[in-house]
């Protein structure tokens, strides 16, 4: 097995949501569970935000403070069947960042309201970054193991199988 490096960061900010433990929230921003909430940019970070407020969408970054264990293969949500870590979104991975795509409603000093969150409440907040349609724009999408099943992706809500 190849050691793998450390790396640390310091949280820049921490994303307030209504969900307060793992079951039972959204599984991914596009849900219909997913719910608006805030982003709280720490004071020291607070210049960055500059001209973020022309954009209507952000990538949030984010630590998965409650993933406890690595599991490199897991069942996900949308499958009753185990898949490579890799291959899915599931939280309990090697490096737990996730990462969410929102929608920006406004921005009033160092506080980001947002929509579409599917993040626990306090989650520590890495980074953020604009969504670019020019620069994202992906042709010829596969969807490996997801394809044909994407019916049930917007319905479907977490359990406790990443506790």
């Amino acid at each position: 097995m190849i050691p793998l490096s450390r790396i640390e960061y310091a949280p820049i900010g921490v994303i307030h949501s209504p969900f307060q433990d793992l079951a039972d929230m959204p599984i991914q921003p596009t849900s219909q569970a997913s719910r608006p909430g805030t982003v709280e940019i720490y004071p020291e970070f607070a210049p960055g935000l500059q001209d973020l407020a022309g954009f209507s969408h952000v990538y949030l970054i984010y630590h998965l403070h409650k993933a406890k264990r690595v599991d490199l293969k897991v069942t996900p949500f949308l499958d009753d069947r185990p898949h490579g870590v890799f291959a899915t979104r599931a939280p309990n991975r090697p490096n737990p960042i996730g990462l969410s795509l929102v929608k920006l409603k406004r921005i009033e000093g160092a506080i980001l309201h947002v929509s579409n969150l599917d993040v626990l409440d306090g989650t520590p907040l890495l980074d953020l970054k604009p969504y670019l349609p020019p620069f994202e724009e992906a042709e010829d999408v596969r969807l490996g193991w997801l394809e044909g099943g994407e019916h049930g992706m917007r319905e479907q809500k977490s359990d406790d199988r990443f506790r």
